[in-house]
């Protein structure tokens, strides 16, 4: 392995790679002395933009195996550079931020090693300013930076243990106490949590039971990065399945998952209803839109002509953008620079950020915002169920993930893209949605399947996702049949 590999770990805003053997086919390709180099670029990188040294950092990590010794690496870079360093252990991916923030560690740059819910071989880094979470771009020139650095390591700064944890979950308890008025507004409640043995075990001691709430039957809280229960993912089957039942054989009011660095979260009804996807967009949107009426919500391509429909009956506007997080924050960020009021940016994967939070993609606080409003219904004698009633879930749903085998296979997925459009426009019943914003969004008519369909290239992968609802039972089967006819003439999809 050649240390130009550097460039091949960027994934997106992140940086992400195969960190242990074990698993056939998956060789090593993120190394120790490749998380020093990163870290080494990163602190030159951020020295040049803030035109100051020595900087200060903080350091956090999940629960992966491979953990400890690529934090350890990434201290080694930056302290290389006469840098401060304080090394929170197991933490977040939302607080490393807040070290940036933080009245006491005050750091000008913060990594957290994960690489959320991917499997137990992988690991990755993310990377944060005061200004929020890196850009493509910014590491697109870390990485490139990190590829000429061919001198030793010499420890110029100093390196110091640091617990922000604690101070994270103070700052989530003056929020809940500052807006329900009462120092324990969940004392009768019962909340089980499941952290899929990553990190957000700290939730149940740091801040629901100080809260008052009853927590037996949470599950998984201990950090284990061998995932031994069920893989750390809201989106996850089996991982709703788990806290779901959870739910029920205690006969909890309110159900909360985490994925592995806690910049995912989902919420399960008193019935064991599962509020992910577009439900948790829609809770989370309708208590923004009663705080700041008639602002633009921001989701990705794939949210339901339902979630649309609950929002502008609210006095909401509905942008739908992109898949990726950083492209949801980033217009969410660009829209609120022109003019257009804008306070959440949230994908159907459970990432959702708020302005009033820095627009941090931070689990902890969309569970945070949940907390209130449940503190509320509770109070009232209304189960968390009733909150959502209105919004409109599709019958079917469908989502088909489509292997481009061509070599060029972005210019291939274009090609596929633009004949798509035109062959949707001449269908009866189906009208092309504008505007859009990433690959080809259909409208069916209740002639047509009674829902919609889109196409669209995968952010990083050859791979073409199709994704398929409708109202009516019976209606996908018919905008796939209609799909298959134009798909099966190219023969470069699998």
């Amino acid at each position: 392995m050649e240390i130009k590999d550097i460039r091949k770990l960027q994934n997106g805003s992140d940086v992400r790679g195969v960190a242990l053997a074990g698993i056939p086919g998956e060789d090593v390709n993120f190394t120790q002395d490749m998380a020093m180099k990163i870290a080494f670029a990163f602190a030159t990188w951020l020295e040049e933009k803030l035109e100051k040294t020595p900087l200060t950092f903080a350091i956090g990590r999940d629960s992966r195996l491979s953990g400890p010794h690529l934090a350890q690496a990434v201290a080694l870079g930056l302290v290389s550079k006469g840098n401060q360093v304080y090394q929170c252990g197991i933490s977040t991916t939302p607080a490393m931020f807040m070290t940036t923030i933080d009245p006491v560690l005050q750091a000008d740059g913060a990594v957290m090693v994960t690489a959320s819910h991917l499997p137990f071989n992988r690991n990755g880094l993310k990377f944060f300013t005061k200004d929020g979470g890196l850009n493509k771009e910014d590491i697109s020139a870390i990485l490139e930076m990190a590829e000429t650095i061919e001198t030793g390591f010499t420890p110029g700064g100093q390196a110091l243990d640091y617990d922000f944890l604690p101070s994270y979950s103070q700052n989530i308890l003056n929020i809940i106490r500052s807006k329900t008025g009462t120092d324990q507004p969940l004392a009768g409640a019962k909340i089980v949590v499941d952290a899929g043995n990553g990190a957000g075990g700290f939730f149940v001691d740091q801040v629901l039971r100080p809260l008052g709430a009853e927590t037996t039957g949470s599950q998984y809280l201990d950090p284990d990065g061998n995932f031994p229960n069920h893989v750390p993912n809201p989106e996850d089957a089996v991982a709703i399945e788990h806290v779901t039942k959870a739910v029920r054989d205690n006969q909890a009011d309110l159900g909360i998952i985490f994925d592995t660095d806690v910049d995912r979260a989902a919420i399960i009804d008193e019935k064991g209803n599962a509020i992910n996807r577009n439900g948790f967009i829609a809770f989370i949107a309708s208590m923004l839109l009663v705080e700041y009426p008639g602002s633009t919500i921001v989701t990705d391509s794939i949210t339901s002509t339902g979630l649309t429909e609950y929002i502008e009956s609210r006095g909401g506007k509905h942008h739908r953008f992109k898949r990726g997080y950083k492209n949801v924050i980033n217009e969410a960020i660009r829209l609120n620079n022109a003019g257009i009021e804008t306070h959440l940016a949230m994908e159907t994967s459970g990432h959702g950020a708020i302005k009033a939070n820095y627009f941090l993609d931070d689990g902890a606080y969309l569970v945070t915002m949940a907390l209130i409003k449940f503190a509320e219904l509770h109070k009232a004698g209304k189960p968390i169920s009733s909150f959502l009633e209105g919004l409109k879930e599709p019958v079917e749903a469908k989502e088909i993930r489509l292997k481009i085998a061509a070599e060029d296979f972005k210019s291939y997925g274009e090609k596929v893209l633009a004949e798509f459009e035109q062959f949707a426009a001449s269908q009866p019943g189906w009208t092309v949605v504008r505007p859009n914003y990433e690959g080809v969004r259909v409208s069916c008519d209740a002639t047509a399947g009674n829902g919609w369909c889109l196409l669209r290239m995968s952010l990083h992968d050859p791979i073409m996702p199709l994704n398929i609802e409708s109202d009516t039972v019976g209606g996908g089967v018919i905008i796939e049949t209609v799909l298959k006819q134009f798909l099966t003439q190219y023969q470069g999809l699998e």
